[in-house]
């Protein structure tokens, strides 16, 4: 048994630390493809409302449409067969018609949910929902297959079968911009 607890407890805090800073410390900068392209004065291709430079002139491309796409994965549905998605369709159908006999009433958010778990085989708090103005959009469903519905502002209502997004969600996160 230790007399000097605390200076035990610094000392084993004190190695620790340095072997946190040496481990953490042993990347290089330079092995960056990055660094390397900055390294060599490469520059980014200008954007399409941006003067063109020399074609000669080295650059990295900034295609914004794959910038776009690439932001905008999270997004993206999981693909499903076709036999997962004929799986879903009676719950799809069976969505339409609640929210269909939901379409116009005054039902608030947990009546909704109620009416389209009941549909889907879920539990009202497994139920994304979202509701902007007179749009509600909700979605559930299991493993990668999802069931979204929505009623619009003129009280339509639809429901379709889809693959979940890469974000893990059944309905398309919004985004902020």
């Amino acid at each position: 048994m230790s007399r000097h607890p605390l200076r035990t407890a610094a000392l084993g805090t004190l190695l620790l630390a340095g072997l946190v800073a040496f481990v953490g410390g042993c990347a290089d900068p330079r092995d960056d493809p990055r660094a390397t392209a900055s390294r060599e004065g490469m520059r980014y291709c200008p954007a399409p409302n941006e003067p063109p430079i020399d074609p000669q002139t080295p650059c990295i491309s900034q295609d914004p449409a794959q910038k776009y796409a690439e932001n905008h994965g999270y997004r993206r549905q999981m693909a499903i067969s076709e036999e997962q998605r004929a799986g879903a369709q009676g719950k799809a159908e069976a969505l339409g018609k609640a929210l269909r006999g939901l379409a116009g009433t005054s039902a608030g958010e947990a009546e909704v949910r109620t009416a389209a778990a009941a549909a889907l085989g879920l539990e009202p708090n497994q139920v994304e929902y979202r509701k902007r103005g007179e749009y509600v959009e909700l979605g559930g469903g299991e493993g990668k297959v999802c069931v979204n519905g929505s009623i619009d502002g003129q009280h339509q209502a639809t429901a379709e079968v889809a693959g979940r997004t890469m974000d893990g969600t059944c309905l398309p996160g919004l985004g902020g911009h």
